[in-house]
């Protein structure tokens, strides 16, 4: 089963995304880089709770 997860931005904090991923396949906290609006730049975004 997917579930919903949300990507924030690591220098601003700001939650950026929502996307799905498989808990079973996938159990640590996914990171990538993503363009953030506030930064106006690609940060790296992490998994929050």
């Amino acid at each position: 089963m997917r579930t919903r997860i949300t990507l924030s931005c690591t220098e601003c904090k700001q939650r950026n995304y929502n996307t799905t991923k498989e808990k079973k396949a996938h159990p640590e906290r996914l990171e990538t880089k993503k363009y953030c609006p506030f930064c106006k730049k690609h940060t790296l975004h992490r998994e929050s709770k």
